[in-house]
């Protein structure tokens, strides 16, 4: 059975996710620790409980996101059907932590955009970081992220002015369905989001935020900058 518990070491350390809030003990389930935010409502593994690189990468080995698979191409049109509502055909498109198999990027192709590929652990040509990108797709990513306000900071001076980003990843809502979850149970996944948590987060880079489908935001960088503060 779960052990639930506070981890009073963390208390009041800065968020890793917004900035600003406190830190706060929420969960230890076997041996992995969870904390919690109390401004962004963020769900953080705490770092002891972090895999080791060569341990994460073996278990994205073992991802088999085939391209050509039907069941999976439905799965990413959560988010590439709202996402090509809103770019124009022959966009520039960064995929930003494609893994092995790339195959959002393909299907971007497909309808007529360019994209750049970039993983740190399959694709880490540090050139794909060099330009401006219309448009960036993190599609099952920001969960795996261990400082995400910083690389969210990073995802604003990649994008153009007037751009879009789109995020794939399982909103977390229940807290009392935590410890069970699915999403939880992968070790890789260290950050867990509530709608509010991306929200926040666009607010203070001064995007725009929509949800037009279960666990996809849609992110615009308005051409005339209106963000007050920064991560």
């Amino acid at each position: 059975m779960p052990v639930v518990t506070e981890i009073n070491v963390y208390e009041g350390a800065a968020c890793n996710v917004c900035g600003q809030g406190a830190l706060a003990g929420f969960r230890v389930v076997g041996e992995q620790q969870y904390l919690r935010c109390t401004h962004c409502e963020a769900t953080i593994m705490a770092q002891a409980s972090w895999l080791a690189p060569d341990e994460e990468r073996a278990i994205y080995d073992l991802h088999n996101n085939d391209p050509g698979d039907p069941g999976y191409r439905v799965f990413l049109e959560k988010l590439v059907l709202p996402l090509l509502d809103r770019i124009q055909p022959g966009a520039l498109g960064l995929d930003f932590g494609c893994g092995p198999g790339p195959a959002l990027a393909a299907m971007l192709r497909e309808a007529g955009m360019e994209m750049v590929l970039y993983d740190p652990f399959f694709y880490p040509a540090q050139s794909a970081l060099n330009y401006q990108y219309d448009f960036i797709t993190c599609t099952e990513v920001v969960e795996h992220l261990h400082h995400p306000a910083a690389v969210f900071s990073q995802l604003d001076g990649l994008l153009k002015p007037g751009g879009w980003v789109g995020i794939m990843t399982c909103f977390q809502t229940c807290d009392d369905l935590f410890d069970n979850w699915h999403y939880r149970r992968d070790p890789t996944h260290v950050v867990f989001y509530r709608e509010e948590t991306l929200a926040l987060i666009a607010d203070r880079l001064g995007w725009t935020m929509s949800v037009p489908r279960k666990d996809v935001a849609i992110f615009y960088k308005p051409v005339i900058p209106h963000r007050t503060d920064s991560l």
